[in-house]
């Protein structure tokens, strides 16, 4: 009759008897101590294997004042579905838990938007060693509460934070908007658009605009300026900002929009109005997201570079990083919606 009775777990006092030292002795050769030599820690790791003893990193770390875990916390809209915020986020998201894996640590992520589930105190609980927040700067209560969190003296890093005084990652937005601006002189474009907005909690818009402007002026032209309204959802922003520029009777042969989620809706509005893309308008978009590759023209955008965007929050919070203000470099993502000359 089989023995279905679970195994007694090893422990370091089992692998110290198999291996003929003392426990301590095994504790700082598991855990790389130079005061352990060579022969001796190979005995050690003989031992453990033959009796296969895992070391619990995650109580090692606690025992060191470390939890080994970072939070994420993702802002979205309230009422919204974790489903439906801006593809951007989960790319970052991705990249942060990639970064944060390279470091040996795992990550906790939570989805918040309604002022009766904020958390943040991670640090407190034992549970993580700092939080990164990404997501909407439009739920004004969810930032209010984190930048309250932060002024604790909490390890707290944030992705484009509407407030300058937090230790922020954003992505060098001016450049971008500059690069956007050079596509479409590129492209021949007379009359270049910009559809976003200026006075909003998005930092970034108005960062993008103004590198934007500055090289079309510097090229002696102004660009038209569509503002989108905030209260709709990201691509409705866009069909309705296209209907806005269209119906103003201004002509437009170019387009620098925003960010990617606007920009798709921008463009089902073009082409639901007749104006072809990209031979008759020219679009960029910002963010570089992977929705982008499946529209029709796929979408140029402005990309930041990922994998350094979560690095840099991943060391910022864990304060590794040499200035709290960082910016990621970008990139001209060429798919298609901009006119070949």
């Amino acid at each position: 009759m089989a023995d279905n009775k679970p195994r007694a777990r090893m422990t370091s006092f089992d692998v110290a008897e198999r291996a003929g030292v003392s426990q301590s002795t095994v504790s700082r050769a598991l855990a790389g101590s130079n005061a352990i030599t060579a022969p001796t820690r190979a005995k050690v790791m003989k031992a453990a294997e033959e009796l296969g003893y895992v070391v619990d990193e995650r109580a090692a770390r606690l025992r060191k004042g470390k939890a080994g875990a970072i939070a994420v916390v993702v802002i979205k809209r309230r009422e919204e579905a974790a489903s439906d915020i801006n593809p951007f986020y989960f790319s970052l998201l991705g990249s942060i838990c990639a970064a944060a894996a390279a470091e040996g640590n795992e990550t906790l992520v939570s989805f918040q938007s309604e002022e009766d589930e904020f958390f943040g105190k991670y640090e407190e609980r034992g549970q993580a060693d700092g939080v990164i927040v990404i997501g909407t700067t439009v739920n004004a209560a969810a930032w209010e509460y984190f930048r309250e969190l932060a002024s604790d003296d909490r390890a707290v890093a944030f992705w484009g934070s509407p407030y300058e005084e937090l230790e922020w990652v954003r992505s060098d937005n001016y450049e971008g908007g500059m690069l956007a601006a050079q596509a479409l002189l590129d492209a021949n474009c007379q009359r270049p658009a910009y559809l976003g907005a200026l006075d909003s909690p998005q930092q970034q818009f108005r960062e993008r605009y103004e590198g934007f402007e500055a090289k079309l002026e510097r090229a002696g032209q102004t660009p038209i300026f569509q503002m989108v309204d905030e209260n709709l959802d990201r691509e409705n922003q866009g069909r309705a900002g296209i209907r806005a520029l269209i119906e103003s009777g201004q002509t437009f042969d170019g387009l620098f929009v925003a960010c990617d989620s606007i920009a798709l809706g921008a463009l089902e509005e073009l082409q639901r109005h007749g104006i072809s893309v990209p031979s008759q308008c020219s679009i960029i978009g910002f963010d570089g997201i992977r929705a982008g590759q499946h529209s029709s023209p796929p979408l140029t955008s402005i990309e930041p570079d990922f994998d350094l965007a979560g690095s840099m929050l991943v060391h910022n919070v864990l304060g590794e990083g040499a200035s709290a203000e960082r910016r990621v470099p970008v990139r001209l993502l060429d798919r298609g919606s901009v006119k070949s000359t």
